[in-house]
């Protein structure tokens, strides 16, 4: 008999990565083979027509509903139990109402959320980072309200849930070691980069979109304290006497610490030297990674990231923070540096500037590595685990 499995889509395109994660889930269960496996996707914003409307499955919107999600937070922050929530779920909150309607055998939440314990659906939930508890200096993360929401949270998850995924053997340890959940409920799932990233064709009105220096470094990144603009502005002023016509791009909405590195940009002199994209849909990302001298990433966040997988595939050069699962992820295709060193990362950046030779060993060691883990991998190890977690069977994947 075939296995029912449910996908719930709850982000937007300004989550940035979560978003590209959850782009990557659908495709994933819209390849599980359809004799074995039926598929409903269900969404609860107008956002993801677009992108499930290529796929014959059954899609399913999912209607949020204010005070259900409002209740149901109430009762989790002030510790109430969370079998009892689970029992009173379906007869007030729509969500609830509407999974437990498919009668699926395994709905899938690519993104940590507290819907995922709080309905009592079988669960396989996605845990893309702990760093709350590994990068507390950061106010996104380590905030007293944000800190004990995650917790909370991850907890719950890791206690309700039928199993999680992580991206790599350091998140799999996280995970472990955190919260003491067994090893056979946690599977590794190494990030891929997403579909879109593979188009070769140029947008049509991209030149009049953006108007890109000839030769410059490409920083695509939501402006999070984490993500680390600061250094890599300060790696740049370091080497602005050097190399004048060194550019640097960037790429995110225009939120969180956005105007303190608009400030940081003004106060060092770098004006003429640094653009800001804003938001950039997706489409014209392969030909901003085409068009770049190098991808910079200098993050304090994993264990793994997207932006290295994208610029592989795109043939663009790579450097990144050599922290967590990082080195794991991009071998010797990248250059590494510590992300507290604005040096360290001026040095790569001269490197990458100046070396063609190097730059095009780095692009051909990149395209290995996407082929050797891709769009067919992925899925193959994805349907391995949903059928481990469906069938319970308590045997952990030897990856």
């Amino acid at each position: 008999m075939k296995k029912k499995i449910g996908l719930f889509l709850d982000f937007d395109p300004s989550d940035g990565g979560t978003f590209q994660y959850n782009q990557i889930m659908i495709d994933a269960v819209a390849a599980l083979p359809s004799d074995r496996f039926s598929v409903v996707l269900g969404y609860t914003s107008d956002t993801w027509q677009k992108y499930l409307a290529p796929h014959d499955l059954r899609k399913v919107f999912v209607r949020p509903g204010f005070w259900g999600r409002a209740f149901s937070l109430g009762w989790t922050r002030i510790g109430l139990p969370i079998a009892i929530l689970r029992t009173l779920c379906p007869f007030f909150h729509p969500i609830a109402k509407a999974l437990l309607k498919e009668k699926c055998d395994l709905w899938i939440f690519p993104s940590p959320t507290a819907k995922s314990f709080q309905i009592a659906v079988p669960s396989l939930v996605s845990i893309h980072d702990l760093m709350h508890l590994y990068e507390q200096r950061f106010p996104e993360s380590a905030s007293s309200s944000e800190h004990s929401d995650r917790e909370r949270n991850y907890a719950n998850i890791c206690r309700w849930a039928k199993g999680v995924l992580v991206d790599s053997e350091i998140g799999c340890r996280h995970v472990q070691e955190s919260y003491d959940m067994p090893l056979e409920r946690i599977h590794v799932l190494p990030y891929i980069a997403p579909d879109y990233i593979h188009s070769a064709n140029t947008p049509p009105g991209f030149d009049s979109r953006y108007c890109l220096p000839p030769k410059f470094l490409f920083y695509p990144a939501q402006f999070w304290e984490h993500k680390n603009h600061k250094r890599l502005l300060e790696a740049v002023n370091l080497l602005k006497e050097d190399i004048p016509d060194l550019r640097l791009v960037l790429a995110g909405a225009p939120q969180n610490a956005y105007d303190s590195v608009v400030r940081l940009v003004r106060e060092s002199e770098l004006a003429d030297d640094v653009v800001f994209l804003g938001y950039v849909p997706d489409e014209d990302m392969p030909e901003l990674y085409r068009r770049s001298r190098a991808l910079v990433m200098p993050t304090f966040y994993g264990p793994t990231n997207i932006p290295p997988l994208e610029a592989f595939v795109a043939g663009c050069p790579v450097a990144i923070s050599g922290i967590y699962g990082m080195p794991g992820q991009v071998g010797d295709a990248a250059l590494l540096f510590n992300p507290e060193s604005s040096a360290e990362i001026a040095e790569c950046i001269r490197k990458l500037w100046f070396d063609d030779a190097l730059c095009a060993r780095l692009i051909e060691r990149g395209k290995k590595r996407a082929e050797g883990w891709g769009r067919k991998q992925f899925n193959e190890r994805f349907q391995s685990i949903i059928e481990r977690t469906v069938e319970n069977s308590g045997c952990r994947a030897d990856w």
